[in-house]
């Protein structure tokens, strides 16, 4: 999605690295890397004693709590599908989470008391999809979004603790959802995308269901995490309104509500704002700078605007960022390219770092790991491209390559933890993560030069990351693999069909390939959203044919692995029958590995070693072998 938003959209695989060992030793060492745990998206307690998050430490993500001061974890829950968010409700007495059957997105949304006790599913339980939101300040209200009235939009919704009851707060008319609440109960933030790379926020009183636009813009615009100031005066928020990176801005509501202009209160040239948050008495922010890929965290005193960096950060990222009640501890996930990712406390009175989990790393070296170079090259064009390159220890270039692209396409590659990378390197094989045109964390102008017909320029840049590493002598011209998953998969179908001559093998991981099914079968409310991002079937069908893969599948010629989850809906497993069925009329090597319960994406530990084995066993015996 082409906004802000307070949860971070990276997700990190977990890895190692590890010395280069006998093909028969593969599967048992990448076991090694693919139970290396990791920790995230903490909340406290109220008192701040607490810190409840998740982790995957008994093979499937789920609801972890801690003493804010390091200690033995408690586990609280224990479902057989992956929890993927958790908020600890103000009055201490729930914790709010989600879990994705099958890892689909039918996500539902529970409550438990902190102990696990009490357990109880607050929507439906159906197909329909399901977001966790923020609770209100008292506790006796939570935010959530779902699609239970309107396939093709996530709704607003406020679930009642006492009742028991959901009420319908607002139509998105798109994807949305509350962003807060005011303290005196009468007010809402309502933050609303109506197709990828535009967004809004809406002022709403809840009474009446009155909606004020707080965002008027022309263009594409990001705005997110509106938050109300304590007196309910003020709403901060993140925005590129007149501008291209992201800040932070803030609108004022007068007497009787209505609001003024965004004021930018904290703004870098070099740096979009990711995420922030604005302690519980106002009078502080903590900012998270995307640098390129890489966060800088800054604490911002509103009333002054003086600003106090946090450095050294305990890795290269920083993400999901939360702060006690009282706001002298901020808990965050910190993640490296040799770093697991972790929970990390910083305690303001003293300007120091905790770390509150290790996750466990058995038999791995961490030392070991490989840390990439950020890189720059020009695209056809003369577009800056960047990229993350990752070389193997002691290889002799050129040799090997694989080219790694992230989905989205809004998405960003950055400097994370990479189970497969890591395994690729140990092999022998160097990497390349590029950040083409369409990547997020960049601005709003490289973000929206991929839209619609402009899609055959980022395809073209799959061509120019190729020559890139040939042109410096990393690799070797005719060992150059592609992978990528979601959009990523899209790339690599569009890489392998477009330049069959540049690329020896691929790996298309749950990839959009034929746009006609992909809308045809694809979540409403993302098939809405997504008309301007890729282009509009019902007008540009003849554009989406041309951009689509499938139609020009005849010319791969590179050995192809694919993988898909089989309950993913948002790009449904009809998108990898597509490619298989053809490969296999053909007589082209392919492979396909298909996780009966995984979604978009693979979160359970079996599934993750399953994959991370056949995709390097792919590359290294057709760029290898």
């Amino acid at each position: 999605m082409k906004m802000m938003s307070r949860a971070s959209a990276i997700a990190f695989t977990l890895t190692t690295c590890l010395a280069p060992v006998a093909a028969s030793d593969l599967s048992t060492e990448v076991t090694l890397m693919a139970r290396i745990g990791s920790s995230t998206t903490a909340t406290f307690s109220p008192d701040g004693k607490r810190v409840a998050f998740i982790s995957n430490m008994s093979g499937i993500p789920q609801i972890w709590t801690v003493s804010s001061s390091s200690g033995w974890p408690t586990q609280v829950t224990a479902f057989d599908d992956p929890v993927s968010g958790v908020q600890w409700s103000p009055d201490g007495e729930w914790l709010a989470f989600s879990v994705a059957p099958g890892g689909g997105m039918n996500t539902q949304v529970y409550l438990a008391r902190p102990d696990g006790s009490g357990l109880k599913r607050i929507t439906a339980g159906g197909k329909e999809n399901n977001n966790l939101g923020l609770w209100d300040h008292d506790g006796r209200r939570l935010m959530l979004g779902s699609n239970v009235e309107d396939p093709a939009s996530i709704d607003a919704y406020l679930y009642e603790v006492a009742s028991g009851t959901t009420r319908l707060a607002a139509r998105a008319r798109g994807v949305g959802g509350l962003t807060d609440l005011s303290r005196d109960g009468r007010l809402a933030v309502l933050g609303r995308t109506k197709s990828r790379g535009d967004s809004d926020l809406f002022l709403v009183e809840l009474a009446t269901g009155r909606e004020t636009l707080l965002t008027q813009h022309e263009g594409p615009g990001s705005f997110g995490d509106g938050t109300f100031s304590p007196d309910g005066r003020t709403i901060y928020l993140g925005s590129n309104k007149d501008r291209d990176l992201v800040a932070l801005g803030r609108i004022r509501l007068s007497a009787n509500g209505a609001p003024g202009p965004i004021e930018v209160i904290a703004s870098r040239d070099d740096a979009e704002l990711g995420e922030f948050t604005i302690s519980d008495d106002g009078s502080l922010a903590v900012l998270v700078w995307n640098v390129a890929g890489r966060s800088q965290v800054d604490i911002l005193e509103l009333a002054t605007g003086r600003t106090t960096p946090i450095a050294p950060l305990p890795a290269e990222i920083v993400f999901g960022v939360t702060l006690s009640k009282d706001g002298r501890l901020a808990a965050m996930t910190s993640a490296g390219a040799a770093s697991p990712a972790d929970i990390f406390i910083y305690d303001r009175s003293v300007g120091r770092f905790t770390r509150l989990t290790e996750s466990p790393h058995a038999g791995v070296d961490l030392a070991s790991m490989v840390r990439p170079e950020l890189v720059r090259f020009p695209a056809h064009d003369g577009i800056e491209l960047t990229g993350w390159l990752y070389r193997p220890r002691g290889a002799a270039a050129p040799g090997p390559i694989v080219l790694s692209f992230h989905g989205g396409p809004e998405g960003q590659e950055r400097p994370g933890f990479n189970s497969t990378y890591q395994a690729l390197l140990s092999r022998g094989i160097a990497v390349l993560a590029p950040n083409v045109r369409g990547s997020s964390g960049f601005g709003k102008r490289f973000v929206n030069l991929d839209n619609g017909a402009l899609r055959v320029d980022g395809v073209r840049d799959l061509k120019s990351c190729a020559e890139y590493v040939v042109k410096t002598g990393v690799a070797d011209p005719r060992r150059i693999g592609i992978m990528g998953g979601s959009y990523g998969g899209y790339m690599v179908m569009a890489g392998l069909t477009r330049y069959p001559d540049t690329f020896a093998a691929g790996a298309n991981l749950f990839g959009v390939v034929n746009f006609e099914t992909f809308f045809a079968h694809t979540e409403p409310w993302m098939a809405a959203i997504s008309t301007i991002e890729y282009g509009d079937p019902a007008t540009q069908k003849e554009m989406l044919r041309e951009l689509s893969p499938i139609h020009a599948i005849d010319k791969v010629v590179a050995p192809t692995i694919v993988l898909h989850g089989a309950n993913d809906t948002n790009v449904p497993v009809v998108e990898a029958e597509q490619v298989v069925d053809n490969l296999k009329k053909r007589g082209i090597p392919v492979e396909y590995v298909l996780f009966p319960d995984e979604g978009h994406g693979f979160r359970k530990t079996p599934n993750r070693i399953r994959s991370t084995v056949s995709i390097v066993q792919w590359f290294e015996k057709y760029l290898k072998g």
